[in-house]
């Protein structure tokens, strides 16, 4: 479905991608982690044709660049930052919905599931929303239309506690006919949604790993932690894993639940500095 080959990118001399290839397929659900400047925006902007770049960048065979009006109708985006559009929020959603030949309402019933009162804005320009309504005006747009690929950079960074949970339920909804990526800092929050990480650093990809979708909910594997110094808050952190400790807690041992993986492995990446080893290997039964 997604293809990038040897992409390259460099602003004012700096190299900000330095040759990504990577091949995403139908169905595959991506996190895009990594910090301020590991170039995971850029290499959406890439993505969605946006950018001049070295290398090739294919969606379903073609080139997003030359064939914009194609590939960008079977896109759904939510952009970190919302555009500065002076377009009044009802014009906006017939506009987006007229362009890939979907139901207004289906916007409009979204963004009321994200608790966005969508019926007393609809005159008021988008620019004038606050942040956390137009990121779910936003979501709302993206998925309210038949996208195969849905590309979210930060998505819900905005959002508040409930509308967060509403949102990952609706991405839920689509697991079985979408490919997504999803650029997220936190790793433990669309851990239970994906089935592959891609880590980038510094411009590279320093991580892909392929969860398995078998894994079962009865799934155990054996966690083994060695800190190089003991820290209290990563043992408030592990509070609630029923990991045990030793050698002046430095070593930690236990059990985790195979669904859970990345959302543990989402709170021990908060504490690299101090790890010195990680283990975790399936429990045969």
């Amino acid at each position: 479905m997604i293809q990038f080959k040897n992409i390259a990118k460099t602003f004012r001399k700096a190299r900000v991608l330095d040759g990504i290839s990577l091949d995403i397929a139908i169905g595959e659900r991506v996190a895009l982690i990594g910090s301020n400047g590991a170039g995971k925006t850029t290499l959406i902007r890439c993505l969605l044709g946006e950018y001049t770049h070295d290398g090739e960048v294919a969606i379903n065979g073609l080139d997003p660049r030359n064939n914009r009006t194609a590939v960008l109708g079977t896109i759904g985006f939510v952009p970190q930052l919302p555009p500065p559009l002076k377009m009044p929020v009802g014009q906006l959603i017939n506009f987006s919905a007229s362009l890939c030949g979907t139901d207004p309402q289906r916007i409009h019933a979204i963004a009321k599931r994200l608790g966005l009162d969508i019926d007393g804005i609809l005159a008021r320009q988008f620019v004038r929303l606050s942040g956390g309504m137009k990121q779910k005006l936003l979501i709302a747009i993206a998925l309210g239309r038949d996208a195969k690929v849905l590309v979210m950079d930060e998505p819900a960074a905005n959002l508040d506690p409930e509308a967060r949970k509403i949102f990952f339920d609706l991405l839920a909804e689509r697991l079985d006919d979408a490919t997504m990526i999803i650029s997220s800092h936190r790793l433990d929050e669309v851990s239970a949604l994906v089935n592959r990480v891609i880590e980038m650093d510094m411009g590279k990809v320093v991580l892909d790993d392929k969860v398995a979708d078998a894994v079962t909910l009865t799934a155990r594997l054996a966690c083994r932690i060695v800190l190089s110094r003991f820290e209290p808050a990563f043992a408030k952190a592990l509070d609630g894993w029923n990991l045990s400790s030793r050698d002046d807690n430095r070593v930690w041992e236990g059990e985790i639940a195979g669904p859970d993986r990345l959302r543990f492995l989402g709170i021990i990446s908060r504490y690299t500095a101090l790890v010195s080893d990680l283990s975790l290997a399936e429990i045969q039964s």
